[in-house]
């Protein structure tokens, strides 16, 4: 397994072992949408080539889950990214989006994608500034509505779609 450092954060794949430590991040930023623990035990375990672990002491303090997508293997998909409140507000999840792109899982990443709510500004802000640092577009359009989710207690906010890219090889 492939470790990077930057500043003080460690920068690994995750394994199964660490399921546990991200559904507890998850569940700690109480704005994500918390999956079965055992999703995040597949996750960290089958995804774990395309997905990131930032850790800082021996604590995991950010993670994102990402994949590729089946119908189109050159987009990475990123479905979760989750960063501790104690570590919010220096570029950790663009740290680790950088990180990740330059993995030899993703060589032939052309994209990156993510859902996000309207009202989710931090997640809207982080895709916008990847395109910018990556220095590509970033193509945003509707998605999932309201009504394509199952009715739930809570109703769900429409989902836009973000499109990064192209990214030309000199920026990963």
């Amino acid at each position: 397994m492939t470790i990077e450092k930057e500043n003080d954060f460690y920068f690994r794949e995750p394994a199964k072992d660490d399921g546990a430590a991200v559904w507890e991040l998850i569940k700690a930023t109480k704005v994500l949408d918390l999956n079965s623990s055992y999703s995040y035990l597949m996750w960290c375990d089958i995804f774990s080539g395309t997905s990131i672990i930032a850790e800082k002491n021996g604590k995991t303090l950010g993670f994102i889950s990402g994949y590729k997508n089946p119908n189109n293997p050159n987009k990475l998909f990123i479905w979760q990214v989750a960063v501790d409140a104690s570590a919010r507000g220096n570029g950790l999840a663009t740290k680790m989006l950088r990180q990740l792109l330059k993995r030899e899982a993703c060589k032939k990443i052309d994209y990156v994608e993510a859902t996000v709510s309207p009202s989710n500004q931090p997640s809207q802000s982080l895709f916008k500034g990847l395109a910018k640092k990556l220095d590509t577009e970033c193509h945003i359009s509707d998605y999932y509505v309201t009504d394509d989710f199952p009715d739930e207690e809570e109703e769900h906010e429409d989902e836009l779609l973000f499109t990064i890219g192209p990214i030309a090889t000199e920026n990963k």
